[in-house]
């Protein structure tokens, strides 16, 4: 099988697993959506702040319950499993690149929910033309996060605790995705360019990219 074979192979089987399993679409979206209602409350804000509040909260609880699924594949990822892959010859760059592509696809449908309940429950107060900007930030910071996950998972492979490690490792390096992201509606709204932070999203996919390819094979003999 060439390289894209290997990648799509198994970002097809992470998909299946994951419509078995369910953990996105039953555990954590759920409890995000819910997140987004206790949020104001917690904060004690009145009801004509909520708006003004919306973009903030959706961020916030996209990363933070986002964070969660890149690092599923951290908590189900058995040496066995790895054994396996190592036996029929898979590449750990097309490994690398097929987990992306099947967290990616779980992390934009992730969000793009969370980005309707936000609309729906704080009716926030978006510019106009806000929709494919705040579209093409989501996209690059899911693949980001699911890129930064996946590599996370990779080094902590084979250390006791590697969940809690690789959470770690995640949450400070995910600060340019969190800056990226949420600078891209901020700036829509004070009616300025856009343009720098969409490039710094893409500087910081790319750049995971190219890590995780590079670092697959070397980190895949350390951790046997």
């Amino acid at each position: 099988m060439s390289f894209w074979d290997q990648a799509l192979e198994i970002a097809r089987v992470d998909l299946r697993i994951e419509r078995r399993v369910g953990d996105v679409l039953r555990i954590v979206l759920p409890f995000a959506v819910v997140a987004l209602l206790v949020f104001p409350l917690a904060l004690g804000v009145d009801l004509s702040a909520v708006s003004r509040l919306g973009p903030a909260v959706f961020w916030a609880i996209g990363i933070l319950f986002g964070m969660q699924i890149a690092l599923r594949h951290t908590a189900d990822d058995r040496p066995e499993r790895r054994d396996l892959y190592s036996l029929l010859g898979v590449d750990p760059s097309a490994r690398f690149v097929g987990r992306c592509l099947s967290g990616s696809a779980l992390m934009v449908v992730f969000l793009l929910v969370l980005l309707l309940a936000t609309v729906v429950l704080y009716s926030p107060d978006l510019p106009e033309g806000w929709l494919l900007p705040v579209l093409a930030g989501l996209l690059l910071t899911a693949i980001g996060l699911t890129e930064l996950g996946t590599l996370a998972g990779e080094v902590t492979a084979g250390l006791r605790n590697r969940t809690t490690l690789a959470s770690l490792i995640v949450a400070p390096l995910a600060l340019p995705l969190v800056i990226g992201a949420s600078q891209t509606l901020e700036s829509l709204a004070r009616h300025t360019g856009i343009l720098r932070w969409l490039i710094l999203l893409v500087a910081t996919d790319l750049a995971l990219a190219v890590a995780g390819v590079a670092l697959a094979r070397p980190l895949e003999e350390a951790s046997r």
